[in-house]
């Protein structure tokens, strides 16, 4: 299993291709941290292969068992043997037609290159005006990079002017050439708009502003000079105390709760995606690149498969799947953060989703016999593939592991909101309900009467 390591020098075993991740227009540069490890890696050591980071987003809310071209039903065993040839063919790839998509998805399709018909509006005519204002350098004066992505790059800038002057930030540059699809353009004003609505909490990356230009759009946003949580982890040796592992899964578990009750799935979450502050030991830890995210109701359903493959729910590979697919996610990092190996792995992208789907994650090897049986069994809480099973934001808050280490306020569970739905969408209580209602209103309309009748002998006997 590989260790979770982003430098070719500290891993101990061969690494496999970095996971796959839809662009949402930059990096992962919310704040002041330098390019991922995995790009200062290929860029140290020439003779390694590109990695490849694609976006993958593949749209069908059928269940795995129904659509024969799901990753969960490729297998070798599967593909029939062939007349001349000594051993079967391989199992077909599910990264391949992902990333044939993806290509469509973002208007970089050759035109010899096959792919797969999504829909998507032609690439002429888009309306890319986004209605944000358009004196952005009137306000603040762009510093160097700090971060890039495929669609877009981050940098340090100052304020010049307005209620931040004299203040560093994170300046978040999206290039409008390549927003060449309506999918593309309709992201980043989602990203906006979830970022101007996700408000009020510590471990969020505060948005200031949004602006734009004829070539950019501008998200202006806290600036994090600490770091990011995998580069810490990597400090560590690889993996935290389990203390030193609750303060973190405290602080990840508080703001993806509060995400979830305002109707927002981050869908990347992952190390690389987890800032600190600044660099002081017990700095805050802030999410950031809400790229993939989008905006979800409680009995709602999504089928866009999106975020990193190492750290991809199940359901979202059958593309049927709302808040829980988040909770994997953490579920994943807790794995990392306690014994500093990845739970799911494997060479390739495809073996890497057969893997989530497929296998178990280890609990025999080291470090793990000498940790708490609650540190093990709040993991595999996360990592249950049944996502009927796994624990929501505030169950993992209230779980012994946590709980125990501090004083931790729970907020209210999404799941209170899907069972009073359930419960009020019951035909013969919402006949209960209008009734009671009905009789309530009759009772009002009778003291409103009474009422003015009194009114109305009151004022004779008073002329």
């Amino acid at each position: 299993m590989g260790l979770c390591h982003g430098k070719p020098s500290r891993i101990p075993e061969p690494k496999a291709e970095e996971e796959p991740r839809v662009a949402s227009g930059t990096g992962d540069a919310a704040g002041g941290a330098a390019a991922s490890p995995a790009q200062a890696a290929a860029a140290a050591k020439p003779g390694t292969p590109k990695q490849p980071k694609f976006p993958f987003y593949l749209p069908s809310p059928l269940p795995a068992s129904s659509y024969k071209g799901s990753p969960a039903n490729s297998s070798v065993a599967s593909t029939p043997a062939r007349g001349g040839f000594k051993r079967p063919f391989p199992p077909p790839s599910p990264a391949k037609h992902i990333r044939a998509l993806l290509a469509r998805r973002h208007g970089s399709v050759k035109p010899n290159e096959a792919s797969i018909p999504e829909g998507g509006e032609p690439e002429l005519g888009l309306d890319k005006s986004f209605g944000f204002s358009k004196h952005f350098f009137a306000k603040y004066e762009l510093g160097e990079e700090v971060g890039r992505g495929h669609f877009g790059y981050t940098c340090a800038a100052k304020a010049k002017k307005g209620e931040h002057k004299g203040q560093d930030v994170a300046v978040k540059v999206i290039p409008k050439a390549k927003m060449t699809t309506a999918i593309a353009i309709e992201d980043v004003r989602r990203e906006v708009r979830i970022l101007s609505s996700l408000t009020g909490h510590s471990n969020l990356v505060q948005f200031y502003d949004a602006f734009e230009d004829e070539d950019n759009v501008y998200i202006v946003m806290e600036l994090c000079k600490g770091g990011e949580l995998l580069d810490k982890i990597l400090a560590r040796g690889g993996k935290y105390s389990e203390e030193d592992a609750k303060v973190v899964m405290l602080q990840i578990l508080s703001v993806v709760s509060f995400c979830h009750l305002q109707g927002v799935v981050h869908r990347d979450l992952k190390p690389e995606n987890f800032l600190f502050s600044s660099k002081e030991e017990n700095s805050p830890l802030k999410v950031i690149d809400f790229g993939l995210s989008d905006f979800v109701k409680p009995d709602e359903r999504l089928n866009d498969i999106v975020g990193s493959a190492y750290y991809v729910a199940p359901e979202v590979l059958h593309r049927s799947y709302g808040t829980e697919g988040d909770m994997w996610s953490i579920g994943v990092i807790a794995y990392i953060l306690l014994c500093g190996s990845r739970p799911f792995w494997a060479r390739t992208e495809s073996g890497i989703f057969r893997a989530v789907l497929k296998a178990e994650p280890s609990f025999d090897e080291a470090p793990w016999p000498t940790l708490s049986a609650e540190a093990k069994d709040f993991v595999k809480r996360l990592l249950n593939k049944d996502y009927r099973k796994r624990m929501t934001a505030s169950q993992a808050l209230s779980h012994p592991w946590i709980r125990d280490a501090q004083q931790v306020k729970i907020p209210l569970d999404m799941i209170i909101y899907k069972l009073i739905r359930a419960y009020i969408s019951s035909s013969s209580l919402r006949k209960s309900a209008l009734r009671v209602y009905t009789m309530h209103l009759n009772r009002l309309a009778k003291r409103k009467k009474n009422l003015l009748q009194h009114y109305a002998i009151h004022s004779l006997f008073s002329l």
